[in-house]
């Protein structure tokens, strides 16, 4: 252990190296503009294909089935609205748990005139496929459902409700940007017809996401301007950015198997020690069907923000929940529509793990973790004895 450990994996992830290699070309001699059809706009439109091929070989899909997009916030609002402007009106289901990328833009479409229905999730965080089909309605255009939470890391039965979704002939929008690379995606046997995924989850660069849209799907535009990724996103590619994501995702072909399996067990470890060695904890989402690296735990009695402050004392980087709401002081969403109580909820610490974590990392936090949640609940007016 060198003094800093990074349990941060599900917010971002450090730039693999052969990725960093395979992006500095494009920053430098091979500058041009993909749409220009000299050499040097030539240049980069091949690095932007031979990217293209290497997602869409890891997808197993066509390579004018992937439109490539800043983030993968941007990909879920490109298939919610992109499927909601092709129908005008209609019913949209979805889950309290989804990422704010989708609960926000079904949220504004509600002020549009479409109805929304959010389906309620168990204990594990699990949403269950029959009230999916209870839910749907005659007019129901899109079924959007997270492959996996990026706070608990429960992997929803996408399966299945990709059945109801197809049996019913309604399109199924899957937020997969925590499991693309991870964990295996079948499109076909799940039944998605629309997938967001992203690339600096997965050791790729930052401001660069791709779409899965299946041949078929009715969609709109929701960004005009030029000519771009068969007029389905405008705007100039990031090239450089394509270039890594491209790699990154060769990369995992390569490595995504191997890799679960061994943080699996470094999850595990951890989640082992801390229940040994500290009382008043509860390991949150659902025990087996989860990420390979996540652990989500609450301490009771504790605030979060105490114990993310104090480990990050220690060299040691972990969160009170998603990136995107880090600082709120109120309780995760996710955890509140999983029914956790309160004086649980506001103890809630998320660990991410990733390639290259250790056992000695493991070792480091088990050693200062304990310690210092007897610190704080012994300063703690609310703390049981």
């Amino acid at each position: 252990m060198n003094g800093r450990v990074y349990l941060d994996h599900n917010a971002s992830t450090q730039v693999h190296p052969e990725v960093v290699a395979a992006m500095l070309p494009y920053f430098g001699e091979r500058f041009g503009n993909p749409s220009s059809v000299h050499s040097f706009g030539r240049e980069a439109r091949e690095g932007v294909e031979i990217a293209r091929e290497q997602i869409t070989n890891f997808l197993r899909v066509s390579k004018d089935e992937v439109v490539f997009t800043s983030g993968g916030t941007e990909s879920d609002n490109l298939a919610i609205k992109g499927v909601a402007g092709a129908r005008g009106a209609g019913h949209i289901i979805t889950s309290p748990i989804e990422h704010h990328a989708v609960l926000r833009t079904c949220q504004v479409l509600e002020t549009q005139g479409f109805a929304v229905t959010y389906l309620p999730v168990d204990g594990d965080g699990l949403v269950n496929p029959d009230d999916v089909r209870r839910a749907i309605r005659p007019d129901t255009i899109l079924i959007t459902i997270m492959h996996a939470n990026s706070e608990v890391g429960t992997i929803q039965p996408v399966d299945t409700i990709g059945a109801v979704a197809r049996e019913r002939g309604i399109p199924f929008h899957v937020d997969g940007v925590q499991t693309f690379g991870k964990v295996p995606i079948d499109l076909d046997g799940f039944g998605i017809d629309l997938l967001s995924f992203s690339s600096h989850k997965i050791y790729g660069p930052k401001g660069v996401a791709g779409l899965y849209i299946r041949k078929g799907t009715k969609m709109v535009s929701v960004q005009h301007g030029g000519e771009h990724e068969r007029r389905r996103r405008a705007g100039t590619e990031n090239v450089p950015g394509i270039v890594g994501f491209g790699k990154a995702a060769e990369l995992r072909a390569r490595e995504m198997e191997a890799e679960a399996t061994r943080l699996t067990a470094l999850r595990n470890r951890l989640w082992d020690g801390i229940s040994a060695r500290v009382a008043d904890v509860r390991l949150n989402g659902h025990p087996t069907r989860r990420l390979p690296g996540t652990l989500n735990l609450c301490f009771r009695h504790v605030e979060s923000e105490s114990i993310v402050l104090g480990l990050d004392l220690k060299g040691v980087a972990v969160s009170a929940g998603s990136a995107c709401t880090s600082g709120n002081v109120e309780p995760s969403y996710v955890l509140v529509a999983m029914g956790v109580p309160l004086d649980w909820a506001m103890g809630s610490v998320r660990a991410t793990l990733g390639r290259l974590n250790t056992d000695a990392d493991i070792d480091y936090v088990l050693e200062v973790l304990p310690p210092l949640v007897e610190r704080i609940r012994s300063l703690s007016p609310a703390a049981v004895s």
